[in-house]
């Protein structure tokens, strides 16, 4: 029988949760709950006050504080370290959880420690807007409540069965696939890619697939960059290669898609062998043209689609992007190369091309060789551009070496 875990604030989701546990343990499951509500006194496996003191906190400091922010930080806190915990003692197949504003950060919190692949549902009146902070960089699968959570009624009933079904189901699939004995598998190689490096990272891949990898492609659009990171962090990549580091730029200039400053740290952190080149650092992301901060009129932009307006970067942005870039890699702790290629950045920072800035490139170049002075980081100069024929899959065969040798 496949265990499912209930996260959410029983001390105003009581009769929801007991509904929903019920309907769960129906379809053949057996039901773990954990209590995130600070002023609950609802019976849970998991009561708040554990759950606050996963956290380091004593419920009651917590409650005396009468500061609600601060009390569901703790509660998020706690939760994901109770569920990292249960998934590391091997009872947890899946996780459920429905709730507004409050209930679905903390639960999603607490989803998001867990690694990919193991089931995570949320059910929140908070589903059909910016779900960004919710889902982050996992798999949490999310479902409009539709009506609030507030008892249970004729949509309710619908929707909650719905997602009781979904995670006993998913969970049931998770179960049977541990319990499948583990088979031989490629190395896990991590890549980063874009649009405009879309020509080097696919040769990479293919030459990756010919060496005997299975190749992981994620899109660096903030989201994809920070899924690599975990993945990495977590151990689960035999290697990285880091085409297209653009999001760093998002990052120091202010685009839509940063991956936040911890980008580019995960494999070196974890002593990952991994390749990195510049790709996509001629840009920065911003939405529909008429999104640009004013602050940046008179810059060079091109309208890539009517919703991601692309923004040339200067000399003196990509001078400390190279500062920047060559600190995180001098900090790694397995080997790591650098490519460095000297005709483009991407499909559009090449001869003739409308982003194609040699200054601004050569600054980028300078500073990340004087931040890489005296470390173990090996720079290759290439006199190509990135999706030149040749420099995705000679970047595929320098990581083989690093992984190899």
């Amino acid at each position: 029988m496949v265990n499912v875990v209930l996260i959410g604030t029983m001390d105003t989701k009581r009769t929801e949760y007991e509904w929903l546990a019920q309907e769960v343990r129906d379809h053949g499951a057996q039901v773990l709950t954990i209590d995130v509500g600070p002023y609950s006194e609802a019976r849970a496996d998991i009561s708040s006050t554990e759950v606050a003191a996963a956290a380091g906190h004593e419920l009651e400091a917590l409650l005396s504080a009468a500061d609600r922010g601060r009390s569901m930080e703790a509660m998020a806190a706690g939760a994901a370290a109770i569920l990292t915990r249960l998934h590391d003692e091997g009872t947890v197949d899946g996780v459920l959880a429905v709730g507004g504003s409050g209930g679905s950060a903390v639960a999603s919190h607490a989803m998001q420690a867990l690694p990919v692949g193991v089931p995570k549902l949320l059910v929140s009146t908070m589903a059909s807007g910016d779900v960004a902070p919710y889902v982050g960089e996992t798999d949490i699968t999310l479902m409009h409540s539709v009506v609030d959570v507030a008892g249970i009624n004729s949509i309710s009933e619908h929707v909650f069965g719905n997602a009781a079904a979904a995670i006993v189901a998913m969970a049931q699939q998770e179960s049977a696939r541990r319990s499948r004995p583990a088979g031989d598998h490629a190395p896990l190689i991590g890549l980063s890619m874009f649009g405009l490096t879309t020509p080097a990272v696919d040769e990479a891949r293919e030459e990756l697939v010919e060496l005997g990898y299975e190749p992981l492609v994620f899109h660096a659009t903030g989201a994809g960059g920070r899924a690599l990171e975990k993945l990495a962090a977590e151990g689960r990549l035999a290697g990285v290669l880091d085409l297209t580091t653009t999001e760093l730029a998002d990052d120091l200039v202010g685009g839509v898609l940063t991956a936040g400053s911890q980008r580019l740290e995960g494999a070196g952190a974890a002593g990952i062998p991994q390749v990195v080149s510049l790709g996509a650092l001629d840009m920065v992301n911003f939405g529909p043209r008429e999104t640009v901060p004013d602050r940046f009129d008179g810059r060079n932009f091109i309208v890539h689609n009517p919703t991601v307006t692309l923004m040339r970067t200067t000399a003196e942005e990509n001078t400390e992007l190279g500062r920047r870039i060559g600190a995180k890699l001098a900090a790694a702790t397995g080997p790591t190369t650098v490519i460095i290629p000297r005709a483009g950045l991407s499909g559009i920072d090449e001869e003739g091309g409308p982003f194609f800035d040699p200054e601004a490139d050569a600054a980028l170049f300078t500073a990340l060789a004087d931040a890489l002075e005296g470390s173990t980081v090996e720079i290759l100069d290439r006199d190509l551009s990135l999706n030149e024929p040749g420099f995705g899959r000679d970047a595929a065969r320098r990581l083989h070496d690093l992984i190899t040798n």
